[in-house]
C-alpha cells in the first residue's frame, strides 16, 4: 500500500490557478499552469515567477557550538558563516559521496536548514543521530515559496521594502502583511530572487498578494527544472548522489580552503585524494547539435566511438533555444569545444562539450 501524497498549504490555490498536479517526492505539486512550461520559464528569465517549494524540509538547529558540530558532517566552513548569511553545502558519506545538498542560514540564536524534499527522511535522522546536544526540529507549520527573476526584488519589496537592501545569500526576518517571515536572497533558477518561509495560516494570502503584482506569475516544477539546468545547477538524484564526490561534480567552490586542507568531515580521504590527483570523471555541460534533447542515461562517446560517460540531466533550454544537457565524462575528456556523440535511440548524434552555465547567473552581489 502506497502512502497518499501530501499537500502543501498552497495546494488548493494551485488547483484554483489551473495547476497540473503530479506526485513529486511524495507531494502533490504543480508541473505547470495554463501559461505552460515555456511561458513560465520566460516569465522567470524576464520578469518574476513564483514557485511553491513547501515540500522542501525546513529544519531548525539549536544548541551550543551548533555550527562547529554541523561542520563535522559537511565539507564547508560553518563556523565562519556570519549572522544573517546563508551557505550552500552538502552532507558527505564515509566514501566521499554526496548524501544531499542543502542551504544553511545563520539565524543568530539558531541555524535554519533547508533540505531536499526527497531526502528529508534521511537528512533529519542523520542530523539527530550525529549532532550531539543539538535540538533538531523539523518545521511543519510554515510554507516556503521562491520568487525568482530580474523583477523579483520589486515584487517582494512592494510588500517588504527592506528586502531591496539584501544581497545574494543574505537572510533576515521580515514583516509581510503583518506576518513574520524568514526571507533569504537566493534560489535555484540562476536568477536573482528570494526564498520566503511563511506561517502556514498566512501562506495563501501572502502568495496571492505577490501574484497580484503585474510582474509576477505562478510557475511549476517543469520550468524550475529547465531554469536550473540552463543555470548549470545540480539536481540531487540526477547529477549528484551517494556515489558522486564534490570534486567530480565541480562543487569544490562550496568547500572553503581550510576545509579542503584540514579535512575533518566524512569521506575526507577520498575528496582530498581527488583534489590532489584529479577525479576519474567530471561533470560537464553538453550542447547537442541537433534538435533532439538528450535525456538522463544517454550514452556519451568520444569521437573515436569509445564510451566516456553518460548524461545525467537533459532537456530543451528555452532561453538557449535548443537542447542542453549535463553529464559525466571520464578523465582526459571534458575540455570545452571537444566534439562528442550522444547515442539517442540507437543513433549517434553529434554534440559539443561546453562551459557551464548555459545562461549567465544573475545574482545580486
Amino acid at each position: 500500500m502506497t502512502d497518499t501524497p501530501k499537500h502543501t498549504p498552497l495546494y488548493d490555490l494551485h488547483v484554483e490557478l489551473g495547476g497540473k498536479m503530479v506526485d513529486f517526492a511524495g507531494w502533490m505539486m504543480p508541473v505547470n499552469y495554463p501559461l505552460g512550461i515555456m511561458g513560465e520559464h520566460a516569465q522567470c528569465r524576464e520578469r518574476a515567477a513564483l514557485f511553491d517549494v513547501s515540500h522542501m524540509g525546513q529544519v531548525i538547529l539549536r544548541g551550543e557550538n551548533v555550527a562547529q558540530k554541523l561542520e563535522a558532517l559537511v565539507p564547508s566552513a560553518m563556523t565562519t558563516v556570519k549572522e544573517g548569511k546563508a551557505r550552500y553545502t552538502f552532507f558527505t558519506n564515509e566514501n566521499g559521496g554526496i548524501m544531499d545538498d542543502l542551504i544553511v542560514s545563520n539565524a543568530g540564536d539558531h541555524l535554519f536548514v533547508v533540505v531536499n524534499a526527497s531526502m528529508r527522511h534521511q537528512d533529519i535522522p542523520h542530523m539527530r543521530d550525529n549532532l550531539e546536544g543539538v535540538e533538531v526540529t523539523e518545521i511543519f507549520d510554515r510554507a516556503l515559496i521562491a520568487v525568482q527573476g530580474p523583477k523579483a526584488e520589486g515584487v517582494v519589496a512592494a510588500l517588504c521594502p527592506a528586502v531591496a537592501d539584501m544581497t545574494f545569500m543574505q537572510t533576515m526576518v521580515g514583516d509581510i502583511l503583518g506576518a513574520e517571515c524568514r526571507i533569504s536572497r537566493l534560489g535555484y533558477t540562476g536568477e536573482d530572487g528570494y526564498e520566503i518561509s511563511i506561517p502556514e495560516d498566512r501562506a495563501v494570502e501572502i502568495t496571492k498578494a505577490f501574484l497580484a503584482h503585474e510582474d509576477c506569475e505562478a510557475a511549476g516544477l517543469g520550468a524550475r527544472d529547465s531554469l536550473r539546468l540552463e543555470a548549470g545547477l545540480c539536481l540531487y538524484g540526477n547529477d549528484i548522489d551517494n556515489d558522486t564526490s564534490p570534486v567530480e561534480a565541480s562543487l569544490v567552490w562550496a568547500m572553503q580552503k581550510s576545509r579542503r586542507e584540514n579535512g575533518g568531515f566524512p569521506g575526507a580521504a577520498r575528496i582530498q585524494k581527488e583534489l590532489a590527483e584529479g577525479a576519474s570523471r567530471k561533470l560537464v555541460g553538453i550542447k547537442p547539435s541537433g534538435r533532439a534533447p538528450a535525456r538522463s542515461g544517454v550514452e556519451i562517446q568520444c569521437s573515436n566511438g569509445n564510451t566516456i560517460g553518460a548524461i545525467t540531466s537533459g532537456g530543451f533550454g528555452p532561453t538557449v533555444g535548443g537542447p542542453v544537457a549535463m553529464g559525466y565524462v571520464s578523465a582526459g575528456h571534458g575540455e570545452p569545444g571537444e566534439q562528442i556523440n550522444l547515442i539517442i535511440r540507437g543513433k549517434a548524434q553529434p554534440a559539443e562539450i561546453v562551459s557551464l552555465p548555459f545562461v549567465q547567473q544573475n545574482y545580486k552581489r
